[in-house]
């Protein structure tokens, strides 16, 4: 939603192959199908993604090494305010961890 979709809209636009990094299969799946239809591009993906959960950072960043072969363009752009306080899994603070650590992460991983 927001930034986010205009971004992936813009990009699909000028037909690039655009992954959308999204916490929610259907809402990614939704804005997926809407942005697939608004540009023609079929080459519009979903990849789940956690910035909160430094273990799913790392998987995603696996996969998309992986499998795509080559990474043009990292749009950092996902962050949560208002949280109620909460340690994660790993022992983090929720909203330093999805805002700041899982980005950076995430950056440095996909740098190669």
């Amino acid at each position: 939603a927001g930034i986010g979709k205009c971004v992936a809209m813009d990009l699909a636009r000028r037909n690039a192959r655009t992954i959308l990094a999204c916490r929610s299969r259907e809402r990614g799946q939704a804005a997926v199908e809407e942005i697939r239809a608004a540009t023609g591009n079929p080459a519009v993906v979903l990849r789940l993604l956690d910035t909160g959960s430094l273990a799913s950072v790392r998987a995603f960043a696996s996969a998309v090494l992986r499998e795509e072969p080559r990474l043009d363009v990292l749009v950092n752009n996902a962050g949560a305010t208002g949280l109620p306080f909460a340690i994660t899994s790993e022992g983090l603070e929720q909203t330093f961890s999805t805002n700041y650590l899982g980005p950076f992460l995430l950056t440095n991983l996909l740098l190669g």
